[in-house]
């Protein structure tokens, strides 16, 4: 059995070589598949993450009937959300969540500008590391390159919907009546940082999905250019 293990491990350390030998070969100009075209699909590919996906998630419910994003309470809070429910208060803590959501809806408008810079300046050796990469390496690409700003961006703007839909007032209200409620620890979160660091990975799961679909399913390769970069993973 071990040895079986040892020669399949061979053998896909042995492609990834191959693969990446025949990368690092490909001509800088045009050709069957140039080192070009790999930088220019893999632009493609996230265009179209963020052109699917991540515009999703700034329409209203976007991220609240999303179940891959929606945004919980964080765990010191869900003692609130059950111990209302516990009591009758089930609508109050639903728009609670709600307005949680809500914002993190309104701050992802602020991500596609910094997401187009960011895939604007994708490199031949950016594209190469991708494509012989994991298979959320095209979103870990603009993790690294976007998260400080996006989060700069996206802080204030949460801060301010919550003023907006009046989420300030109505997390008041909830931790008020659960600290009214007997036997219970004071709570008085600041949900703000919460907020912007789910909505952020929310926008990057939901980019990762898209990822996903391109690199496994050839049927989602809407374009000659990614059919033909891509099918160099396959």
């Amino acid at each position: 059995m071990k040895k079986i293990v040892a020669f399949i491990m061979l053998l896909n350390l042995t492609a990834c070589a191959e693969l990446q030998q025949v990368v690092n070969q490909l001509p800088t100009g045009t050709g069957t598949t140039s080192a070009l075209d790999i930088a220019g699909g893999l632009r493609e590919a996230l265009d179209l993450g963020i052109d699917k996906q991540v515009s999703k998630l700034t329409l209203e419910d976007g991220f609240y009937k999303n179940e891959l994003v929606k945004i919980l309470l964080p765990e010191e809070l869900q003692k609130v959300d059950s111990a209302l429910r516990k009591i009758g208060l089930s609508s109050l803590a639903d728009e609670g969540l709600k307005v949680l959501n809500r914002a993190a809806e309104d701050a992802v408008s602020e991500a596609t500008p910094i997401f187009v810079n960011a895939v604007k300046g994708i490199t031949f050796t950016d594209a190469k590391d991708i494509l012989l990469g994991n298979k959320d390496a095209a979103t870990q690409y603009l993790n690294t390159k976007t998260q400080t700003e996006l989060y700069a961006k996206f802080n204030p703007v949460i801060k301010t919907s919550f003023s907006k839909v009046g989420a300030d007032e109505i997390w008041s209200n909830l931790i008020t009546r659960y600290n009214a409620i007997p036997f219970t620890s004071d709570v008085n979160p600041d949900l703000t940082d919460y907020v912007t660091t789910q909505a952020l990975s929310g926008v990057y799961k939901m980019i990762a999905v898209e990822e996903l679909e391109i690199r496994e399913k050839v049927g989602s390769r809407t374009t000659a250019l990614l059919q033909k970069v891509f099918a160099l993973q396959d």
